[in-house]
């Protein structure tokens, strides 16, 4: 068995063969966190991990759909709802949001995300997107400003570099690895440096699809792909990595039990 971290499966690109995926990536041994990123898509994500055993949701709004909604204070009892495993993504992305005053309003709405996480006790999937290269360095300076140091949570697809790697790493937090590190050499320091206790592995599909399937829709077993990846990386056996990140994933997430297969 093995834990796709961070995934969308409730997104329109599925709409066509959504339960055929999933039930095949059941099937195969793929828990899913379905990872919300408005009210609408958190409110599908639920839907579909009530429906299947080894499916959790997520409830948030991603900094650049932050005009969608307002805070999700108003619905508590959806944040509390039983297969809710965490508030996300939620975050800071100065990649499609260079305007000043429209960051400026993500980092207000990230600073309440936290209050609200640490007001419920549940851990945080973070967004956290640089500029585009030539005017980077900022989304984890600013981020880690605003972060207190108890907080828990996953620097989900992380990109930035091994310093800021380290100062996550440091207050316990998790750094999510998805298709990203099986093409783009930069990030195997960090890949080699993290702790294998503190990775989760992630496909963040439908995108980002990992080698050797670029060009098409990511799907959640190609989370298999990643792991093999950090194994290679860390030169640790492929099960220990699945068997450690699923391990990371349930002690994150609170999950206790997993159901052999639907």
């Amino acid at each position: 068995m093995i834990f796709d971290s961070h995934c969308h499966p409730q997104f329109p690109q599925y709409d066509k063969d959504r339960e055929e995926l999933i039930s095949r990536s059941l099937a195969l041994g793929v828990n899913m966190i379905c990872v919300g990123t408005d009210l609408e898509m958190s409110k599908k994500g639920i839907g579909l991990a009530e429906k299947h055993n080894n499916l959790w949701a997520t409830v948030g709004i991603h900094p650049n759909d932050i005009n969608k909604g307002i805070l999700l204070d108003y619905k508590m009892p959806l944040l509390m709802h039983s297969r809710v495993v965490a508030i996300g993504e939620v975050g800071l992305d100065y990649y499609r949001t260079p305007e000043p005053e429209k960051q400026k309003k993500q980092k207000e709405f990230f600073e309440q995300f936290i209050n609200l996480a640490q007001k419920i006790k549940k851990p945080m999937i973070l967004h956290l997107r640089d500029s585009p290269k030539g005017s980077s360095g900022r989304v984890h300076k600013d981020a880690l400003e605003i972060l207190p140091k108890n907080i828990t949570g996953v620097s989900h697809s992380f990109t930035g570099n091994l310093e800021e790697a380290k100062k996550y790493l440091n207050r316990g937090m998790y750094l999510g690895f998805n298709g990203i590190i099986t093409f783009a050499r930069q990030y195997d320091e960090v890949v080699r440096y993290a702790p294998l206790e503190q990775i989760l592995i992630e496909t963040d599909a439908p995108y980002l699809t990992p080698e050797p399937y670029r060009g098409q829709r990511n799907e959640p077993p190609y989370v298999v792909e990643i792991a093999k990846k950090v194994a290679e990386l860390k030169n640790e056996p492929l099960e220990k990595v699945i068997e450690q990140t699923t391990r990371n994933c349930k002690n994150l997430f609170g999950i206790s039990t997993l159901v052999k297969s639907e």
